[in-house]
């Protein structure tokens, strides 16, 4: 392999991990606030607002259901808007994140649902405020599987940042449809498949390790 394609490789890997850090940062700060609304806001939660959380409930499966590489063309538009581009780096964040958020949002709501209810209950009977609650009982509660899934957050995004190379995003995926696919190079094909596999090896390492210090607390 050339030190030009090394190179490549390098800055392709740079590209990939701006890619998934920015758009899992935004899926976190978007996401979580929703899996709460989601969790208080139901008929027998402590906000409850059954019309609106039906209605946000749809949405976020509405979003969930369509595959990614459907959206990331059908937000073309929305992402040109944002970020004055449909191809590069940061043109691709933009379906990343929305691709992310609702699938992250589910996934942390699962967490939340499974806290005991007896704790909530105990904190309401001492008289705990509802936002007391739930930075101090639910979420405390949920973290090591909130943390578990926004794992499971970042190795798909992973995956998708690389399909997202296949229409100009950059990154990994954009090396191996470019310089591996369409010029028949195996050796650069496998050295993508590579750093991808050790990218999630990576990411899946760190995530199964914070939670269980978190679950050791």
């Amino acid at each position: 392999m050339s030190p030009q394609m090394i190179d490549r490789l390098w800055q392709a890997g740079l590209d990939t991990l701006v890619m998934v850090a920015a758009s899992a940062g935004i899926a976190v700060l978007v996401g979580l606030p929703l899996a709460l609304f989601l969790v208080t806001s139901g008929p027998r939660g402590i906000f409850p607002a059954p019309r609106t959380n039906r209605v946000i409930g749809t949405l976020v499966n509405g979003f969930r259901a369509v595959p990614f590489i459907v959206l990331l063309v059908a937000l073309i538009p929305f992402t040109r808007l944002v970020t004055g581009t449909t191809i590069g780096v940061w043109a691709a964040i933009v379906p990343l994140a929305v691709s992310a958020t609702p699938f992250f949002a589910r996934i942390a709501e699962v967490s939340l649902r499974e806290v005991d209810a007896g704790l909530i209950e105990a904190a309401q009977s001492i008289g705990c405020r509802r936002r007391h609650i739930l930075a101090h009982v639910l979420l405390p509660e949920a973290l090591p599987g909130i943390v578990a899934g926004f794992t499971i957050t970042l190795v798909s995004m992973i995956g998708a940042s690389a399909m997202a190379g296949a229409v100009g995003a950059g990154g990994l995926g954009d090396v191996a449809i470019r310089y591996g696919y369409q010029r028949f190079d195996t050796t650069v094909m496998t050295a993508v498949i590579a750093i991808l596999i050790a990218l999630v090896c990576l990411v899946q390492l760190a995530g199964d390790t914070a939670v269980r210090r978190l679950r050791a607390r």
